[in-house]
């Protein structure tokens, strides 16, 4: 194993497949730029929204770009599909802004991977809408999500 390898690797299984989107959860839930772009490979592309990144260092500067913007951010993944080396999943993710608005972010990601376990296309649509506070359902500390934290299906997302 190489210091570029992320496991699990593909070809994926289920139970694989659901251990790779926590553990891209749980990279974005940190909002640490520099540690989720080793996740992905130098020459990774992207396609977020009608933003398009390529390579870790455009990848860096976009999602430091987000996090400053999105504030209190998390996030939930889950998976949607699988096949050999590419994953499918759904997220929603809720942030405010620096006014104190809320928001909740709903998308779809394809994931295409290497030999490595990193991820060499990233493919993401993504919608929002405002919420009010008491709409929120992400509760928990910022970091990680606690184990028993309910997952989207659970929350009817």
């Amino acid at each position: 194993m190489t210091d570029e390898a992320r496991p699990p690797f593909p070809p994926f299984s289920r139970e694989t497949a659901i251990e790779k989107a926590r553990l891209a959860e749980d990279g974005w839930n940190t909002r640490d730029p520099q540690k989720v772009a080793l996740a992905y490979t130098v020459d990774s592309r992207w396609r977020n929204r009608a933003e398009f990144a390529t390579g870790r260092d455009e990848i860096i500067a976009f999602l430091t770009r987000k996090w400053n913007k999105e504030l209190e951010y998390r996030l939930i993944k889950e998976l949607w599909a699988f096949d050999g080396d590419r994953i499918a999943v759904r997220f929603a993710y809720e942030y405010r802004d620096d006014s104190g608005n809320w928001f909740r972010a709903y998308g779809n990601e394809n994931w295409e991977f290497d030999a490595n376990g990193l991820m060499h296309h990233r493919y993401a649509a993504i919608n929002e809408l405002p919420i009010k506070e008491s709409e929120r359902k992400f509760h928990w500390p910022l970091g990680r999500r606690p184990d028993d934290h309910p997952g989207l299906s659970d929350l009817g997302l």
